[in-house]
């Protein structure tokens, strides 16, 4: 998870400790410009710096909430702008609504306003600046994919999408079929056959090769490569490669032995407990806390449609043991009376108009919490699924059971990296970010789950 992580968010923090800078740079220059003479006085202030970063954070949290940190979302500099300018907005908007409230936190008499219009020209600027930096320099790694499996295309295809954000570069496929050379795949095109390695890996200057084992076992050069190893050049297996650089693990054309094998995969007694603790402690202060939400909620699903406010349902849980899950009702009573267990559609016409906003704010899953203590259910695991579904699915996508050795969760990986799908393929799919997430399990990545999930509910992503 560590080399996902560093991967994904080393040019992200780049941007943050940058802007960081930046924004208090501007309010210190704000303040000089409104203050005069009079800063060093306020700058030397015991508070000055604390006010500073209260700002930094509330503007680098707006940018996150527009995206403005996930390198994949913005495509052109209108959008950059436009973006800017709104989550700018916004925290002008939360600092003013604050300041209202305590206005101790105030920097010095419209020392804001003046900060605020340098905030906005900086990080566009330097967002511009960012861009020329990583067009110059280019992708930080160059990888060759020995093999043209439709694991290896899926890789080269992800990563062409993350290019930018990874800084990364397929320089070409290598095929063991001398006819193919030439032929192109996605971007780019088979250069080479397999003794065409080490030539390739000098003139293209690879940093990785990325070896399918089913397309190149028994046929590589291996005491050449042993030489380029030496040399500093990294070999690597197809399977942990697409998981480091995808957040997921491709399980289409994986082999056991790659999972008995593998690091990960382990749930030590401690983390146990300990996920287990604060999954009960958070779910009590959510019972808490929700309740009145709740109640509303509840009264808003009885008066606009028939029948009871809550659902209830069977799902399958950790080892394949079914239970019941609760949830307020989004769509009509009798939904699935001539249907019986169907998928929900993304414009399914059995959601209440209440139910499609509850869904996309996931106030139905609220009573889930109960679950949660009764010990059915994680905050952060895979989506537990019908019955019916499961043994359907179990029997068309290999691995499927595996995502049963955890808990089940209100939200997860699977859930917060890939939209909603209602497909046998959109099950594969987050089959195998469900399968990252239980090999990584730990609760610094429950917790990122979980700050993502902010985001989903913010943008209004929910199903």
């Amino acid at each position: 998870m560590a080399a996902l992580f560093r991967r994904l968010r080393g040019r992200t923090l780049v941007l943050i400790l940058f802007e960081t800078a930046l924004i208090l740079g501007a309010i210190v220059v704000a303040a000089w410009v409104r203050l005069g003479s009079n800063v060093g006085r306020l700058v030397a202030e015991e508070h000055f710096v604390a006010k500073g970063l209260f700002i930094a954070l509330v503007c680098q949290t707006c940018l996150y909430y527009a995206e403005l940190y996930d390198l994949r979302m913005v495509r052109d500099r209108r959008e950059l702008f436009v973006r800017i300018l709104q989550a700018l907005g916004a925290a002008s908007l939360v600092l003013a609504f604050v300041y209202f409230f305590l206005p101790g936190l105030i920097i010095g008499r419209g020392v804001f306003v003046v900060a605020a219009a340098m905030v906005l020209t900086l990080v566009i600027g330097w967002r511009l600046v960012f861009e020329w930096i990583t067009g110059q320099f280019g992708p930080a790694e160059r990888l060759l994919l020995v093999g043209t499996t439709a694991a290896a295309v899926s890789l080269a295809r992800e990563l062409h999408d993350l290019r930018s954000e990874l800084g990364v570069r397929i320089v070409g496929f290598i095929d063991p079929d001398p006819a193919r050379v030439g032929e192109p795949l996605i971007n780019p095109s088979v250069i080479g056959t397999i003794p065409d390695i080490p030539r390739i890996v000098r003139d293209e200057r690879v940093d990785r090769v990325v070896v399918s084992l089913g397309d190149a076992r028994g046929k590589l050069p291996m005491d050449e490569l042993l030489s380029m190893k030496l040399s500093g050049v990294t070999f690597d297996h197809l399977a942990s490669v697409y998981e480091e650089y995808t957040g997921k693990i491709a399980v289409e054309h994986l082999r056991p032995s790659w999972l008995v094998f593998s690091p990960g995969f382990k749930k030590s007694r401690v983390l146990t407990a300990a996920k287990r603790g604060a999954d009960c402690t958070l779910a009590l202060i959510g019972l808490a806390l929700t309740s009145p939400i709740m109640l509303l909620v509840a009264a808003a699903v009885r008066l606009t449609s028939a029948g009871p406010a809550l659902y209830h349902q069977q799902r399958v849980g950790q080892h394949g043991r079914v239970f019941t899950i609760h949830k307020f009702r989004s769509m009509r009573q009798d939904a699935e009376a001539h249907t019986g267990a169907v998928w929900a559609s993304a414009n399914d016409d059995r959601i209440t108009s209440v139910g499609r906003i509850m869904r996309k704010t996931r106030l139905d899953e609220l009573p889930q919490l109960w679950n949660v203590v009764r010990g059915d259910m994680s905050f952060v695991g895979p989506r537990p699924e019908r019955p019916e579904f499961v043994a359907s699915l179990t029997e068309q996508i290999p691995f499927y059971g595996l995502r049963h050795v955890v808990r089940p969760g209100l939200t997860g990986w699977a859930q917060v990296c890939y939209t909603y799908g209602a497909t046998v393929e959109d099950a594969l799919q987050k089959l195998q970010y469900d399968l990252f997430y239980i090999k990584n399990l730990s609760l610094a990545l429950d917790l990122f789950v979980l700050f993502k999930t902010v985001q989903t509910v913010v943008l209004r992503r929910g199903t």
